[in-house]
């Protein structure tokens, strides 16, 4: 088993929550797990992304090359497209809909979904929406973790165990948004494959 994800966003939208929660479910697997270091800026408003290399081998590089990554995570369109040489051409986009626009020349939106819906495997679903409906805009990041799992080579429980372990100390309300955020997102995303 191999998977090469590569995560991407805009800083504050919660990548490194996705990566901890990804690392946290691979350890308790018993999986390899490499993941390089953030690029761009990770503070509001720069973009984010990150490299999360998962094996039941040894894992010898953590940056994973051009056409060779399973898996693009993504809490901002624009992000998500920005990093499609990366993807395998049988490899999944998993994507928020709803855009960070936080330059002045953002491109048209709609053209934006018109990539995204000519990729061949997609899942895009507008996590802030669903977010907010269920208690906080801050858990999309979940959301589309939870829209991803289902590619991820990872027991489904163990995502939530690694939910629990990473928000467990912020109190139990904080822990069942996120695993709300989590089931959510995994259920519009096994119900788009149908």
């Amino acid at each position: 088993m191999k998977i090469d994800i590569i995560l991407a966003g805009v800083g504050g939208q919660g990548i490194l929550s996705i990566a901890a929660t990804i690392g946290l479910a691979a350890v308790e697997a018993g999986l390899y797990l490499k993941q390089a270091e953030v690029h761009g800026m990770s503070q509001r408003g720069g973009d984010v992304q990150s490299h999360l290399r998962l094996s039941d081998k040894e894992i010898a590089s953590d940056l994973i090359p051009f056409g060779k990554a399973d898996m693009i995570i993504s809490v901002e369109p624009m992000e998500g497209l920005r990093y499609l040489p990366y993807l395998k051409k049988d490899g999944w986009l998993i994507t928020n809909t709803k855009p960070f626009i936080n330059i002045s020349n953002y491109p048209d939106e709609e053209k934006l979904m018109a990539e995204i819906k000519a990729l061949p495997n997609h899942i895009a679903l507008d996590a802030d929406s669903v977010a907010t409906e269920l208690g906080s805009v801050k858990a999309a990041n979940m959301v589309v973790l939870g829209a991803a799992s289902p590619f991820i080579s990872i027991e489904f429980e163990k995502l939530e165990n690694a939910i629990r372990t990473l928000f467990g100390r912020k109190g139990e309300e904080l822990v069942t948004l996120n695993l709300n955020a989590l089931n959510t997102g995994r259920k519009f995303s096994m119900e788009a494959q149908k």
